[in-house]
């Protein structure tokens, strides 16, 4: 059986295995120097390693023969519609299904939330960050129809985000500009991206390299204004925990002293 999709799969594996073999060797050190963990907790690890290694590299051929050859094609298609207005709502939707499945994001709002005490929800998280991507997809095909340089949304987006960041807290702040960097993930880094490369390809008077490119530049800035907006609203909400939090502490301090 000719199978065409594993072509150029031994390039991947050897691609994923540099990209692991540093990560393995510090861990080695640390196991040798300060750690020195359990046999049975080593096996696990060294399993987890493996499914890493497996897991990337079959996803990076999947990238290479599925994502991105059909997001340029999906592309191709709809930079093809005569009625090009529609090309709005769809990149909104298929901005929020893409950070929604975003694994690296949802790794961040489970991280969030248990670090938050719950006060964070991941739900609210996470569908925050959907939203702020969908629009941030939904303004880049507004850029590719009308021919809108970038700078238009970049220079105004980032003045917005510093202005913010005194209003919202640290706490906010901080989840926001390590959320624009988790956005840019798998998802949106493949598929969506080859998706507009095709339908700038397609679009007349448009570059694919100037105007197809530029995409993940708006979606690493969605999230940090979604997530200190969510961080505004939040504001009285957080200082209650922190009260609640204070109060705690000042409690057992004052027990410890009693004691």
């Amino acid at each position: 059986m000719n199978i065409h999709i594993f072509e150029g799969f031994s390039d991947v594996l050897l691609e994923v295995l540099v990209a692991l073999t540093p990560l393995l060797i510090l861990f080695i050190i640390f196991q040798f120097f300060f750690l020195r963990l359990q046999l049975r907790r080593l096996i696990d690890i060294g399993i987890g390693f493996l499914f890493t290694f497996f897991g990337l590299s079959f996803f990076l051929q999947g990238v290479h023969v599925g994502f991105m050859p059909i997001g340029e094609l999906m592309g191709e298609k709809l930079g093809s519609i005569s009625f090009t207005w529609i090309l709005i709502p769809i990149g909104f939707v298929l901005g929020f299904v893409a950070i929604y499945a975003e694994p690296a994001v949802s790794v961040l709002v489970r991280q969030v939330e248990k670090v938050s005490g719950g006060y964070i929800p991941q739900k609210v998280l996470l569908y925050t960050l959907s939203i702020g991507v969908g629009l941030s997809i939904a303004l880049s095909m507004v850029r590719i129809i009308f021919g809108f340089s970038l700078w238009y949304f970049i220079v105004p987006g980032y003045i917005m985000a510093l202005v913010m960041v005194k209003y919202s807290s640290k706490t906010f702040t901080s989840i926001a500009f390590d959320s624009g960097g988790v956005a840019t993930g798998p998802m949106t880094a493949t598929f969506i991206l080859a998706m507009f490369v095709g339908i700038a390809s397609v679009t007349e008077g448009r570059d694919p390299l100037l105007d197809g490119f530029g995409m993940v530049a708006l979606v690493a800035l969605a999230p940090i204004l979604s997530v200190l907006t969510l961080g505004i609203l939040f504001s009285r909400k957080e200082k209650a925990h922190n009260d609640r939090k204070n109060t705690g502490t000042e409690i057992n301090r004052h027990n410890r002293e009693k004691g």
